[in-house]
């Protein structure tokens, strides 16, 4: 069983575009507080200064992280010191990746509520033992009693695919760059099959029709978006295929899989082979040219940078026609699926 939201393009709507990106230094370890206050207020500062605006021209906030890692309730209002809660403002959050947070804030812009918005994640994932933590996201009653920590997961499905045929270690290697004779952290994954523990934050602006133009020289305009979900229970889908991402890819690319860049959000080097099939997508698309979440994963903050990073693609001239994936949950089990063109 699946759900899904998705949306293309229709006239009688407000054109959406990422007009500015920004991302902390992807380091091990940071100091200081665990609400990302010391990594985001860079990433603003940034973002204003590029965009030559100031918070005051920012119409809606919406940001993604987890109380669990930040071991704090309401982390994400202890974040808010990184903007200032002056002038008041219409603020949202979730739980989870900041891409689903710009999701909620491009329904926002598209409803016609607000021209801005100002998207953020930040997750401190030093802070904690994070493969135990994503535990907490696993079936509550049969699965997460038994604490399995998310690079077990990630092993029974990279197991999964190589016992079905559906890849080999060759293949894993080839995503990682890695070594084959390397040893295994957690058979069958070796240390380069696995993302790091990455501290990290990144901000995206996200502006309608004429005031993105106005921003931005050249605009990374979002001609579709869709997020899907799969069964949380493990052995109640095949681990080795992901129809979530299927289904998002189909809704926001039209049936259109031709891209020159796709930022995939695959904190597992199999992970990256299963979506580059569930997304359709073709041997000339660059995949992950900013290193993907295998080179830096901050929690929380990855997908957004996948959205960020492709849209910068476009923005910088480099490319025309981009896809951004995001990812949440245990084994991909949640997907969304980002389109963006130059006009």
């Amino acid at each position: 069983m699946t759900t899904s939201a998705s949306s293309g393009s229709d006239a009688s709507l407000p054109e959406i575009a990422v007009v500015g990106f920004a991302h902390a230094p992807h380091v091990p370890e940071t100091f200081g507080t665990t609400n990302g206050v010391e990594m985001l207020v860079p990433c603003f500062q940034q973002l204003y200064a590029e965009l030559g605006i100031t918070k005051a021209d920012i119409d809606f906030w919406c940001s993604g992280s987890s109380d669990f890692l930040a071991g704090r309730a309401f982390s994400f209002i202890s974040a808010i010191d990184a903007i200032g809660a002056v002038p008041p403002i219409n603020e949202s959050h979730v739980e989870m990746d900041a891409a689903w947070a710009l999701y909620e804030a491009w329904v926002k812009l598209r409803s016609g509520q607000a021209q801005t918005a100002l998207v953020y994640g930040f997750g401190k994932s030093s802070a904690g033992t994070l493969r135990q933590v994503l535990t907490m996201q696993l079936d509550p009653y049969l699965v997460a009693p038994l604490w399995p920590d998310a690079v077990s997961i990630a092993g029974l499905q990279a197991r999964a695919g190589l016992d079905s045929g559906r890849w080999t270690e060759q293949d894993m290697a080839a995503v990682a760059g890695g070594d084959l004779g390397a040893p295994y952290v957690a058979d069958p994954l070796r240390a380069h099959d696995i993302a790091p523990i990455t501290d990290g934050a990144a901000a995206i602006v996200l502006a309608v029709g004429d005031r993105a133009r106005e921003l931005c020289e050249r605009p990374a305009w979002i001609t579709g978006i869709a997020h899907n979900i799969d069964a949380q229970a493990l052995g109640g889908r095949d681990l080795t295929r992901s129809p979530s991402t299927t289904k998002a890819a189909a809704a926001a690319t039209g049936g259109n899989t031709s891209f020159d860049v796709a930022e995939l959000h695959a904190p597992f080097s199999h992970q990256q082979l299963i979506l580059a099939e569930a997304i359709g997508l073709s041997a000339d698309t660059r995949i992950n040219p900013s290193g993907g979440a295998l080179a830096a994963n901050p929690m929380f903050a990855a997908g957004l940078e996948r959205i960020g990073n492709a849209a910068k693609a476009i923005m910088s001239g480099s490319a025309n026609r981009t896809l951004a994936h995001a990812t949440s949950g245990p084994a991909l089990q949640q997907n969304l699926v980002a389109v963006m063109e130059v006009q």
